[in-house]
């Protein structure tokens, strides 16, 4: 189909990507599924494909792509069926390097950014806390200067990569330990290396692969020169990201619906019953329909909330937009696939009831759907913005 938004370079681009994934990603993605983990080989692989490193500038070895080069391989990389890899993929690639594009000095790009893109480095961003998640200004980890170094406690919960990372993006409170509120909060880079660091595994219904972890931090001792960016000024580090990283959930959302949508239809196909096959039944056909036609929809609200993002706009609104609904969507769509394919579907290793797992943690990252909701609402009634918005899973 023609778009406005993509031209044939991306379409060879989504051709050579669904090619490699088919071929190196795909027959391996179960088992890495049962192991909790994609493997430091497979992180190389996607870093000399120049996969991790699309939106990143090419003076640490990124592509410096345009936008929609991004879309399409996240699209491809939600088609895969796999949300444990594309959670692990995304955060690494789009979310906690993003913010050592945009913010980290020349010493962070060198020593962190770059290894990322060539994969030679595993990513992991971390925010959420046990009491802290959708409401950053309740975030408690501190970092106190001493010296020449930032000591470094507290905990961090649901990061993803968290098992295997080699370094943390992590939110931290460098204001006065009393203080709570939105100021305050700096951006530090954390190489899991460093005493003090421990890493605990957490067995999470989906995205198994991705490898989420609670971290501990005890009295870790950070170089000053780990700062991303501005002291104290983390809070709009992250509004700016959880904004990209909305669009990125969206986007990976469409791809898995995608895939969803294939696995249905196959099947529905491929199934008789009474002599016919399902997918000849009426009943079972509307339903399809209106999944399809939602999913078209979504589609271009991410799309053009894209082209929106691509042209300097910052839109916080449709990418709430959009991350509610393609999220929220998945999960009906991966609901419905289950329900249709029966007793085949409701198998533990089915298709469909992996993308049911999956489907359900992007309702929950980088914003629940009840604090999209709140920002929308806000938005449209014209009240007053939420200063405690957005958490991230990490």
């Amino acid at each position: 189909m023609k778009s406005p938004y993509f031209d044939d370079g991306h379409a060879a681009f989504r051709t050579e990507v669904r090619a490699f994934l088919a071929a190196e990603i795909l027959p391996h993605a179960a088992r890495w599924e049962e192991q909790d983990t994609v493997p430091a080989a497979t992180w190389k692989l996607l870093g000399e494909r120049g996969y991790l490193g699309l939106a990143h500038p090419r003076e640490s070895g990124g592509g410096a792509r345009d936008l929609f080069t991004s879309v399409v391989f996240l699209e491809e990389l939600g088609r895969t069926g796999w949300g444990g890899l594309r959670a692990a993929v995304s955060v690494h690639a789009y979310m906690a390097t993003d913010y050592l594009a945009r913010a980290g000095g020349p010493d962070l790009r060198r020593a962190h950014l770059a290894p990322a893109v060539r994969g030679e480095q595993v990513a992991a961003l971390a925010i959420t806390e046990p009491g802290a998640g959708s409401d950053l200004s309740a975030l408690a980890t501190t970092a106190v200067r001493d010296g020449d170094h930032f000591v470094v406690d507290g905990t961090k919960t649901m990061v993803s990569n968290g098992m295997t990372a080699d370094f943390l993006v992590t939110a931290v409170r460098t204001g006065a330990p009393a203080r709570r509120g939105p100021t305050g909060l700096s951006l530090l880079v954390i190489d899991t290396h460093l005493s003090g660091v421990t890493r605990t595994p957490c067995r999470t219904v989906g995205w198994r692969s991705a490898g989420t972890a609670t971290v501990t931090l005890d009295a870790v001792r950070v170089p000053v020169g780990s700062l991303i960016g501005r002291p104290d000024h983390g809070f709009y580090y992250l509004m700016r990201g959880l904004q990209w990283e909305r669009l990125v959930a969206a986007t990976l959302a469409l791809g898995g619906m995608d895939h969803t949508l294939d696995d249905l239809r196959a099947f529905l196909r491929a199934r008789h019953v009474a002599g016919d096959t399902l997918a000849h039944r009426q009943s079972l056909v509307h339903r399809v329909a209106d999944l399809a036609t939602e999913l078209s929809a979504a589609r271009h609200l991410v799309h053009h909330t894209a082209w929106l993002y691509e042209h300097g706009e910052l839109p916080a609104l449709e990418c709430s937009m959009a991350k509610l609904h393609t999220t929220e969507l998945a999960c009906r769509l991966a609901d419905t696939a289950l329900q249709l394919q029966g007793a085949h579907g409701y198998l533990e290793t089915s298709a469909a009831a992996r993308a049911q797992r999956d489907a359900r943690a992007a309702t929950i990252a980088a914003g629940p759907s009840e604090v999209m909701r709140d920002l929308i609402g806000h938005a449209v009634l014209g009240g007053p913005g939420m200063m405690r918005e957005g958490g991230s899973d990490g």
